[in-house]
């Protein structure tokens, strides 16, 4: 029986991925370089403990010089928040989020972001107060794909794998729920459409595709 869904952030619940890479490629613009965007797909849904790839050290190596990473972190920042100052949960979210806390099911959040970063856009968005579990790259060693920041969700909803859904829009993300055992639907976002995600147990187009009564059925047959 289900109990919870669990939802990643970045390309989820909010579609920031396009945003971070754009800041990312103008500011190695900037700098005469280019940041291809093959390199960024790949570590979608990676935090720094994770990533491959460091664009930091990348923009450097690209450059050929050391950089104030402090004024280029804070210029970025500041372009990226302007970016994603406009946009709304993605589609279909909101109602998911409303629907679930109706049928009495708990709510939690898994991403390798930072609290400070997934906490102020929930808050921003409205949604904050119906998510009974935050859990971030923070707050475990290893981020995705390792099922680490699932597992601590899990544990904080007080619930067993087999009890909740989890939501993902990336191949490392989708590789981080099934290794916590978890069924998982992927959601692909804009960047990730393209990549594999046939690990998962379902994909959508969008949540607004499927209500979420419609996926419980589905699940339970």
């Amino acid at each position: 029986m289900i109990r919870g869904l669990i939802f990643d952030f970045d390309g989820l619940i909010l579609d920031s991925e396009p945003a971070v890479y754009q800041s990312w490629a103008e500011l190695y613009l900037d700098y005469g370089c280019v940041l291809p965007l093959d390199r960024w797909k790949a570590i979608i849904g990676q935090g720094p403990s994770s990533r491959t790839f460091d664009p930091h050290t990348g923009l450097e190596s690209a450059a050929g010089r050391p950089l104030d990473r402090a004024a280029v972190r804070a210029g970025r920042l500041e372009r990226m928040t302007e970016l994603l100052a406009p946009l709304p949960a993605s589609p279909g979210v909101e109602r998911y989020m409303s629907t679930a806390v109706a049928l009495g099911l708990r709510l939690g959040v898994a991403s390798s972001s930072s609290h400070a970063w997934v906490e102020s856009h929930l808050a921003r968005l409205g949604l904050r107060d119906r998510i009974n579990a935050v859990a971030c790259g923070d707050d475990v060693l290893a981020t995705k794909p390792d099922p680490a920041v699932y597992r601590l969700v899990l544990d904080a909803l007080a619930l067993q794998p087999d009890e909740a859904i989890a939501f993902e829009d990336s191949p490392n993300g989708i590789t981080a729920a099934k290794r916590a055992g978890l069924f998982c639907v992927a959601v692909p976002c804009a960047l990730t459409a393209d990549q594999p995600l046939d690990h998962a147990d379902l994909r959508l187009t969008s949540l607004a595709d499927l209500p979420l009564a419609d996926l419980l059925a589905l699940i339970a047959a």
